[in-house]
């Protein structure tokens, strides 16, 4: 059976990193489409404040702005998608490091992915 190497985690984590940049960038670009087409003639009105809609503050809402096609919730969703890009490093390099049985930077690594998902929750920093 082969064993898993330390270089091979090391390239899967580079491409998580990588595909995760590309794929939220490419939602991000397609969002602003959406969105550039949809209101590419409206005029902006500086005196008056107009707040984000209600809709891209839910993940029921942005699910259902990207299934009606509307651009302010694609853009949220390459958005969140590239915050989630860190995360999911970090879940495989504790695999990673479950495979190899280093206990010491899985504890550190399920640590540190217990301080994101607290900061996420509570919307507290460090």
């Amino acid at each position: 059976m082969n064993k898993i190497r330390d270089t091979d985690i090391q390239q899967i984590i580079g491409w998580v990193l990588r595909l995760g940049v590309i794929i939220s960038m490419t939602i991000v670009f397609i969002g602003g489409c959406f969105y550039w087409y949809r209101h590419s003639g409206e005029t902006a009105s500086y005196s008056k404040f107009v707040g984000v809609p209600r809709f891209v503050h839910s993940a029921p809402g942005i699910w259902n702005g990207i299934l009606t096609f509307r651009g302010r919730a694609i853009i949220q969703a390459g958005i969140i998608l590239l915050i989630a890009t860190p995360i999911i490093r970090v879940l495989f390099s504790m695999l990673g490091f479950l495979l190899e049985k280093d206990w010491l930077y899985t504890g550190i690594s399920l640590l540190v992915l217990g301080i994101i998902i607290a900061s996420a929750l509570t919307g507290n920093a460090g």
